[in-house]
């Protein structure tokens, strides 16, 4: 087994922590900070929606309930 997949099989949390800081790092130093928080937004939209069609949510019932009359 080489160093690099045990390194990824014990610490895949902290490798994507790490790769997901230098990214953002990465763009809000090329654009900004306010732009690289958006684009932060929508990966973690784009995330969320995702996970839930993974787990075949049925996006009525969803948006029902987050934008129900309360």
């Amino acid at each position: 087994m080489g160093v690099i997949q045990e390194i990824i099989d014990r610490h895949l949390g902290k490798v994507l922590g790490v790769l997901t800081g230098l990214l953002f790092g990465w763009l809000a130093i090329k654009y900004g900070l306010f732009k690289a928080l958006f684009v932060a937004a929508c990966a973690a939209a784009g995330y969320y929606i995702g996970k839930r069609l993974d787990e075949r949510v049925d996006f009525r019932q969803l948006l029902a309930k987050v934008f129900r009359e309360r």
